[in-house]
C-alpha cells in the first residue's frame, strides 16, 4: 500500500508522525508554511478523507473537530519505498543506492563517520 502513496499523502503522513495526531486545520497550516504559496484547507481536507478511506490514517470523530493520527510507521514505509526504489530503480542492488546517494549530496565528517560506525556492525553480524 505504501508504494502508491502520493506525494501529497506522503507530505501528509510526515506532518502527523510529527505531531503524531493533528486536525485538518494543523495540518494545512504546517503544509502552508512548508510551501511558498498558501494550500486551501477544502484541498487538505479532501486529501485527508481520501487517505482515511485508503486506511493510511485514522479519525477521532468523538470531538467538534476530528482529529486524525496516521495508521502506518514512518519505519514501514520508508523500508517499503527505499525497497521499490532498489528494485526498480538500481537493479535490486543496495550497494547502487548508496554509491549514488553518497555521489550526489555532500556529507559532513560526522555522517561519513556514522556510515563508517554503520558499516563496521553491519561486518561483526
Amino acid at each position: 500500500m505504501t508504494s502508491k502513496l502520493t506525494d501529497s499523502e506522503l507530505e501528509i503522513l510526515q506532518i502527523l508522525w510529527e505531531l503524531k495526531s493533528a486536525t485538518v486545520r494543523e495540518v494545512n497550516e504546517v503544509l502552508s508554511k512548508n510551501k511558498d504559496k498558501e494550500v486551501g484547507y477544502t484541498t487538505t481536507l479532501k486529501l485527508m478523507q481520501i487517505m482515511h478511506e485508503k486506511e493510511l490514517v485514522a479519525r477521532d470523530v468523538s470531538s467538534r473537530t476530528h482529529i486524525y493520527r496516521p495508521l502506518i510507521s514512518q519505519k514501514d514505509t520508508q523500508v517499503n519505498l527505499l525497497s521499490k526504489i532498489i528494485d526498480t530503480v538500481f537493479n535490486g542492488s543496495p550497494a547502487q543506492l548508496v554509491m549514488q546517494a553518497l555521489d550526489s549530496k555532500k556529507s559532513s565528517p560526522k555522517e561519513i563517520e556514522l556510515i563508517r560506525e554503520y558499516l563496521e556492525q553491519i561486518q561483526k553480524r
